[in-house]
């Protein structure tokens, strides 16, 4: 990528809209006033039945980089492809249309991209509770080649917050080229984000908070029924991840993404059986010993640590066993520690 003056290229963004009239105007309002001028502004009403379709007209009227397409409901991952088809921009962002973002989001994104000769720029996010706000990150800037960036993605770094969420990333257009949410599907990030970080050679991390991300708006897909979204969705999406990146990557950082996925697993777990949700409990003790002759192979390799081979093996004993000594740990030990 050769070296360009800023505000040369233009950046689409992508906005689903479904039934969040009394949220689009602080979303529209952040996006109108970046500083970062040369946007393409697509809003995909996906068949809302309140007064969304008539604000998103009202916001193409006023602003000639507003595209509004009406469409039948069919879903974030549907209403977000029916954007991509429609963009032009150099550049992909997306927003969800109850969040809002930073006046520099995107002239910040934009600029590491070209300054770091990237791919794709990923940053920081507020967490957006009723109650607080949740914030973080020094501002500095850090250029990562495919293999740290996806080792960060896999299996999470202390100084880093690199998840798989789209909205928290600008993506060149070349590099998303050809690619599609998986439609009526939750946890639909998962998959994009994975193969968009299989594909790329160099990203740059922001790490300031420049997405403000809404966690518990009523009504949203982040809580509806956790376990048949957990199920249906997202466990699925993450063997696929496994597989794309055994795919498109190696064979090694696929291992190292099935030992992260395990480990997710018996997280799952210990939260279920905190909630007294025993069958939620008992299908994610039945994934993980699905997974088991794999998981032997992968557990001798080395790459895994000491105690969680310790905590593997007491898992496999006796599930029950298991979340007992870590209620134990974290009530007993942990405090000591700390």
């Amino acid at each position: 990528m050769k070296n360009k003056n800023l505000m040369e290229d233009l950046i689409s963004v992508i906005v689903p809209v479904y039934n969040v009239e009394a949220y689009l105007d602080r979303c529209m309002d952040s996006i109108l006033k970046q500083t970062y001028q040369n946007l393409e502004i697509i809003l995909v009403d996906d068949g809302s039945t309140d007064a969304s379709p008539a604000k998103c007209d009202a916001y193409a009227a006023r602003d000639s980089r507003i595209k509004v397409l009406h469409k039948p409901n069919g879903g974030l991952s549907d209403a977000r492809n029916a954007g991509l088809a429609l963009a032009q921009g150099a550049y992909i962002g997306y927003v969800d249309s109850d969040d809002w973002i930073e006046p520099d989001m995107y002239a910040s994104l934009y600029r590491a991209c070209i300054d770091h000769h990237a791919q794709l720029a990923v940053c920081r996010y507020f967490q957006e509770y009723k109650d607080r706000t949740e914030a973080g990150g020094d501002g500095s800037v850090v250029p990562l080649a495919r293999e740290e960036l996806l080792q960060i993605y896999i299996s999470g770094h202390e100084s880093y917050v690199i998840y798989n969420s789209v909205w928290s990333k600008l993506f060149q257009r070349e590099l998303v080229e050809g690619m599609q949410f998986p439609k009526g599907r939750n946890s639909e990030d998962i998959m994009y984000t994975t193969r968009a970080f299989c594909r790329l050679d160099r990203a740059v991390y922001l790490d300031r908070c420049l997405y403000h991300y809404v966690l518990d708006r009523d009504g949203s897909i982040m809580n509806a029924s956790r376990a048949e979204r957990m199920f249906g969705d997202e466990l699925p999406f993450w063997r696929e991840h496994i597989a794309c990146i055994r795919k498109m990557v190696s064979p090694k950082m696929a291992d190292l993404a099935a030992y992260a996925f395990e480990r997710r697993l018996l997280f799952y777990y210990i939260d279920a059986h905190r909630q007294k949700n025993n069958e939620t409990a008992a299908r994610l003790a039945a994934e993980v010993r699905a997974d088991r002759e794999e998981m032997d192979r992968i557990y001798a390799s080395g790459i895994v640590s000491r105690g969680d081979r310790l905590r593997r093996k007491l898992f496999l004993f006796s599930p029950a066993l298991y979340a007992l000594v870590v209620r134990w740990y974290e009530k007993l030990v942990i405090p000591l520690r700390q």
